[in-house]
Order: C-alpha cells, then structure tokens, then sequence
C-alpha cells in the first residue's frame, strides 16, 4: 500500500507538471482588434510603421519601395514574420525578399521559411515567411543572437526588369510568436531591451525635448518586458527535486524489509 501511495503521488505530480509544457505550445500573441492595425508602412528604420504582434498591417506601394514595420519580441520568444504582396495585372518576373533585423539593426536569419522568392508573370501575389530563432534573455558580445527589443522588417523587390519599376502593388504583414518556455532560458539578462531612445534618454534629462524626439519607439509586448530570470525551468528543476526524494523514498520503502529476521535471537541473549 505504501508503494501504492508513493507511484500514485509521483503520477500526479508528473501530471501538474505537463500544464506549463502545454502552455508553451500555444502562441504568446492573442489575435489584436484589426480596425487599429496601420494601413502604411515606413520608408526606413528611422520610420517604420510599429505594429503589435497578432495584427496584420497594410500598405500600397510601388515596386522598388523598400517597406518597413517594426515589432517587440521578448525573451523567450520565436516570432515568424509573414508577408504577402499583391502584385499588378500585368508584370515581368520579380523577386521579392523580406529582411528582418534587430534592435541594433543586424540581419538575423531565418530558421526557416521562405524569405526570398521570385513570382511568375502570370502570378497575382506572392507570400514570404520567415522565422526566426528564439530570443535570447542576453548573449556574448561577439555572438549574433537575437535579443529582447523592437525588430524592424524590410520589405522589398531585388531584382525585376526597369520597365516594372513604379508598378502598385499591396502588401500585408503580420507578425506572431511562439513562446519556448524554459527549454530556451539562459543565466543573464539585458540590461534594458534594446529599443531606439534608450540610451539617449538615460543620457541627460537637461533637454527634455531632444529625449522626447530620440524615443523612436514605445512599442512593448502584452504585460511589459519580462525581468529575464524567471522561467518555467524552476518549476522543473523543483519537480526534479521532489521526484527525487519520492524515488528514495519509496527504494528505501522496499529494500528495508518487514523487520527483524524470525532466526536472529533478541539482543541480551
């Protein structure tokens, strides 16, 4: 019966832990209120249109614009960045690429997806997707990791003939993550996240007017940014812990025995 207990209490316990994992699978940005989502893109990184994970923005363009929207991701995170060009009637082959880099403006690369194609003539859109790695809470300097702050996303055409330059087209971009949970934490974290305006209005406070225009971005995740020490890896490595003495417990439960062997005379004798 002892034994019973022991298997029954290590059972539930395996069972409260597998609700963080299940949590993790599911994305960290619910699906934002459309009608707030930008109808225009920026023109460089000093401009980009912010827009909120779960939101699709739109633009109109011409071919040979280069688009631009940024985004925060934080710790934790694995965003996958999706964009879709609706191209003119009629068009030559082109190709399309979409770039994202970070908050110090450094390409990263995609996982994977499919971030450069070329469309065919007779073609009316063209999708490309890329995903990134997990962000990291902090890396080395000399590492190309990807760090919490605000991401920008490029968009643009890289190669089509000259008579095709200045032709509408439409896009759509959307941005979504997937939250890694623990399996990606790592000991350390940034100082401050790495978004434009930071380090300027730490600076000095004497002109407040020059702080205000350096704050590029007030873009954030839902909740805010995390602290960068928590994770759901305590709660493992608490239930490794308990697991552990459940096991001794119950290996010392069966190698004990019932008691005094029957032909070992009492002590005194």
């Amino acid at each position: 019966m002892r034994i019973t207990r022991v298997l029954s209490t290590a059972l539930l316990l395996a069972g409260l832990a597998a609700t963080p994992a299940a949590a993790d699978s599911s994305p960290s940005a619910s699906p934002s209120d459309d009608s707030s989502a930008p109808t225009q893109a920026g023109t460089s990184f000093r401009t980009a249109t912010e827009l909120d994970q779960g939101q699709t923005g739109t633009a109109s363009g011409s071919t040979g614009d280069y688009l631009y929207w940024s985004f925060a991701a934080d710790a934790g995170q694995r965003p996958t960045v999706k964009a879709t060009v609706k191209l003119p009637d009629t068009h030559a082959g082109e190709t399309w690429q979409l770039d994202v880099y970070d908050g110090l403006r450094r390409r990263q690369a995609c996982q994977y997806g499919a971030s450069t194609r070329t469309a065919a003539q007779d073609a009316t859109s063209l999708d490309l997707a890329c995903t990134l790695r997990t962000v990291r809470a902090w890396s080395e300097t000399w590492a190309n990791d990807p760090l919490p702050g605000t991401y920008y996303v490029r968009l643009t055409v890289v190669d089509l003939p000259s008579s095709d330059l200045g032709l509408p087209v439409s896009t759509e971009v959307r941005v979504d993550s997937k939250d890694i949970g623990g399996s990606a934490a790592v000991d350390g974290s940034l100082a401050q996240p790495l978004t434009p305006g930071i380090a300027a209005k730490s600076a000095s406070d004497e002109d407040s007017s020059s702080s205000t225009s350096a704050a590029l971005s007030s873009i954030e995740p839902d909740g805010g940014w995390s602290s960068g020490w928590w994770s759901d890896r305590w709660v493992w490595t608490g239930l490794g812990g308990v697991l552990a003495a459940l096991a001794g417990i119950g290996g010392y439960a069966l190698t004990r025995g019932s008691g005094r062997p029957r032909r070992v005379p009492p002590p005194g004798m």
